[in-house]
């Protein structure tokens, strides 16, 4: 009986420093993504963007229009969508459309970095600006990174207005954060076994 309550003790106290390690890394992660420098003045081989955020594509063709790059590359883009229909939904238009080329593969984050990764393998990239949403940029990099591409990558967070930036007072935007965190410590750990 003894040896079971130590048992239970020592798995309470293991479960205890797990939860505060998860939060304390969730507070670093927090604080890191809410304050990510922008450099708009580097230049690029590419801007690829990854679709599924607030102003991400709209970013991308204004780096793009503002010769930051002089392609653009958007991964994860919904099948029979054309740049046409992209401009006039988002209301923004590009100065050369053929400087952009369209992703259709992907559906989610590890099939961007895929699709990405391929991208840059056939049209020999070495550098690129990574266009996506603040929060999601820690986990789009680790993405990138386990397919070991010799390439530099220059982040370009897009902030939006609907995650809040004291996202610790906000339900909406503390699930947002906390679930990224989640999937960014498990790219993070299957990296390391790879």
């Amino acid at each position: 009986m003894l040896f079971a309550k130590k048992r239970l003790i020592i798995l309470l106290i293991l479960v205890n420093c797990l939860l505060v390690c998860w939060l304390a890394g969730l507070i670093w992660f927090g604080l890191y993504i809410g304050d990510l420098p922008v450099d708009r003045e580097k230049n690029t081989d590419a801007i690829v963007v990854l679709t599924g955020g607030r102003h991400r594509i709209t970013e991308g063709i204004n780096l793009l229009n503002q010769k930051r790059a002089p392609i653009l590359f958007i991964s994860g883009v919904l099948h029979n969508i054309t740049i046409g229909d992209l401009e006039q939904k988002l209301s923004i238009y590009a100065n050369d459309e053929s400087q952009i080329v369209l992703g259709y593969k992907a559906t989610n984050t590890i099939e961007n970095a895929s699709e990405i990764a391929e991208w840059i393998k056939q049209n020999d990239i070495k550098s690129v600006r990574l266009v996506t949403s603040n929060y999601h940029i820690p986990r789009s990099i680790a993405e990138l990174e386990a397919y070991h591409l010799p390439i530099q990558i220059v982040i370009h967070p897009v902030y939006s207005e609907y995650v809040k930036k004291n996202w610790w007072k906000h339900w909406g935007s503390f699930k947002l954060i906390a679930t990224e965190y989640n999937k960014f410590l498990f790219v993070t750990i299957r990296n390391l076994f790879h």
